[in-house]
C-alpha cells in the first residue's frame, strides 16, 4: 500500500501535457459510442507481449519527428515508410507517438503503420481516460502505453481493467520503486522502465539498470531512453531486458533500416524472480 500513498499529480513538462491530454479525452467523448462500436468491430491485434519474447533483445522502434527534449527530429518523416524500414532493419514492433502538440503525431500514422507493417503496434500517448483505450482499439493499436507517474492510483486501475475488456495490451512505464510496486500490484504483464524524468526531462542511465533486474521474469521488461548504439542495448541486455524501445536516434537516422539492424541481435540475458 505504500506506493499508493507517494502519488502526487505530475508537474513540469508531463504536468502541461497531461493537462492537455485530459482536454483531447473529453472531446472524444462526443465519438464515444461510433469508437465502442469500433473497437468491438476490430479483429484481433498481433500481440506484442509474445513478439517481445524472442532470444534477442526486442527492439521497439519508433516513428518520432520531435519532442520536447530535442525539438525537431525528423520534420518531414512518413509514419509507414519509416516503419517499414524499422521492419526490414529487425524491429519487432512499432512505437507510433499519436500525441500532436509536442511530438507532431497523429492517429492517421497509427492507421498508416498498421495498413503497411505486419509487426505490432505499440500506440505511444498521454492516456488518461478509457475513451482514449476505445480509440486506440479502434484504431488497430496492439498496445497503448500508460505512463505510471501520469494517473492517480485508482485512475491507473481504471484503465488496466478498461483495456482488459477491450483485449487491449498495455505496458506500463515507471521510474522508481513505488511506481514498480503499483505496477506489480494491478498485474501488468509489460513494464517499461524509463530512464528520463518527464517532469524534468532529464536522463538517468541507470534507472533501468536498478529497476529491471527487480522486474518478475513472467513480466516482459522493456528500457526506454537515451538509447542509440548496440553498445547502449548490451548495457540493458545486461540487467536482463527484453526489450529497448529506441526513438530519436533511429527516426533522425539517413538509413532507418541499417540503423535498426545495428540495434538488433544482442542476446537477450535471463532475468531471475
Amino acid at each position: 500500500m505504500q506506493a499508493y500513498l507517494r502519488w502526487t499529480p505530475p508537474g513540469g513538462t508531463l504536468g502541461t501535457i497531461c493537462h492537455e491530454a485530459e482536454a483531447r479525452a473529453e472531446a472524444l467523448q462526443a465519438r464515444a459510442g461510433a469508437l465502442e462500436r469500433l473497437a468491438a468491430d476490430r479483429p484481433p491485434a498481433p500481440s506484442l507481449k509474445a513478439a517481445l519474447r524472442r532470444p534477442a533483445v526486442a527492439v521497439i522502434a519508433e516513428v518520432k519527428r520531435r519532442s520536447p527534449s530535442k525539438g525537431s527530429i525528423a520534420a518531414g518523416l512518413e509514419a509507414h515508410t519509416q516503419a517499414a524500414a524499422y521492419a526490414a532493419g529487425g524491429a519487432a514492433a512499432i512505437s507510433v507517438l499519436t500525441e500532436p502538440a509536442h511530438f507532431a503525431g497523429s492517429n492517421d500514422d497509427l492507421v498508416a503503420v498498421r495498413a503497411h507493417v505486419e509487426v505490432p503496434a505499440l500506440k505511444k500517448d498521454f492516456h488518461v481516460r478509457p475513451i482514449q483505450l476505445v480509440e486506440a482499439r479502434a484504431l488497430g493499436a496492439s498496445a497503448a502505453l500508460l505512463i505510471a507517474r501520469a494517473l492517480a492510483p485508482a485512475r491507473l486501475r481504471e484503465m488496466m481493467d478498461a483495456a482488459r475488456a477491450l483485449e487491449l495490451e498495455t505496458l506500463v512505464e515507471i521510474r522508481d520503486d513505488a511506481e514498480l510496486e503499483r505496477a506489480l500490484e494491478l498485474g501488468a504483464t509489460m513494464i517499461g522502465v524509463n530512464n528520463r524524468d518527464l517532469e524534468s526531462l532529464v536522463i538517468d542511465a541507470t534507472t533501468a539498470e536498478r529497476l529491471i533486474p527487480r522486474i518478475p521474469s513472467r513480466i516482459v521488461a522493456v528500457a526506454e531512453s537515451g538509447i542509440s548504439t548496440v553498445q547502449d542495448v548490451e548495457r540493458y541486455a545486461a540487467c536482463g531486458a527484453d526489450a529497448v524501445l529506441v526513438g530519436s536516434s533511429i527516426s533522425a537516422a539517413a538509413q532507418p533500416t541499417e540503423a535498426t539492424r545495428a540495434i538488433a541481435g544482442v542476446p537477450r540475458r535471463a532475468r531471475g524472480d
